[in-house]
């Protein structure tokens, strides 16, 4: 009788296959979530440092503003402002242009000391006003990127589900967990965990291998 010859069936290839790549996995997501966990501290401390320089930067834009309305609010006053100046000093001299005594010379001087006048409130209108615009510019662009900073705070969050992911991920694999669930249980508890509408879209996209994030304005903290 001759013995059997053991053969290396298929089923045995594959489930050597099967344990090769549980092992890659097994050895690739924890690195993965180091540097998810990682890039997201490093993230939300650069996000922390920009947001506290623009919190004491806010103050300031504030009184720059105040102080460039009161500027043109005292260029505006008609008694008592700047533009009233030269009004004033028209009406001051009135009385002494009238006068049928006065020298040519005398004459010409006054005028020469009213047109002075006007050409220094002129000069100070035209300061006045891009002052005004540049720190209402200012103002829009710090608005702009507390935008953008709010936008890096959903990143953050996206990236800390992934990593939490991650590492169930790894448990499964690694035989921590009682028993793997199956992937349509694992997909709808990661989805119950969104809370922006880009991720939910991303999750309905998955079997086309391409994000359907559609660059909405959506900027709210959670």
């Amino acid at each position: 009788m001759q013995n059997e010859i053991p053969s290396t069936s298929g089923d045995e290839s594959d489930l050597q296959s099967m344990r090769a790549r549980l092992a890659l996995c097994a050895g690739l997501l924890p690195v993965w979530g180091r540097h998810l966990a990682t890039s997201r501290v490093q993230s939300e401390g650069a996000v922390t440092e920009m947001l506290q320089a623009f919190a004491d930067i806010g103050p300031h834009i504030n009184m720059a503003e105040r102080q460039s309305q009161q500027i043109n609010d005292a260029l505006a006053q008609p008694i008592g402002g700047v533009i009233g100046l030269v009004q004033a000093c028209e009406q001051a001299l009135q009385p002494v242009l009238q006068d049928a005594g006065l020298t040519v010379s005398s004459r010409s001087a006054i005028g020469q000391v009213l047109e002075m006048v006007r050409s220094a409130v002129g000069a100070m209108e035209q300061i006045s006003k891009p002052f005004q615009h540049e720190t209402q510019m200012v103002a829009e662009q710090v608005d702009r990127m507390y935008m953008g900073f709010q936008y890096q705070d959903r990143i953050s969050q996206m990236l800390a589900l992934i990593e939490g992911d991650i590492a169930r991920l790894q448990e499964a694999l690694s035989g921590g967990a009682a028993r793997a669930p199956g992937l349509a249980d694992w997909l709808l508890r990661l989805e119950s965990q969104y809370a922006m509408t880009e991720q939910h879209q991303d999750h309905l996209a998955r079997d086309m291998g391409v994000p359907t994030s559609n660059g909405d304005n959506e900027t709210t903290f959670f």
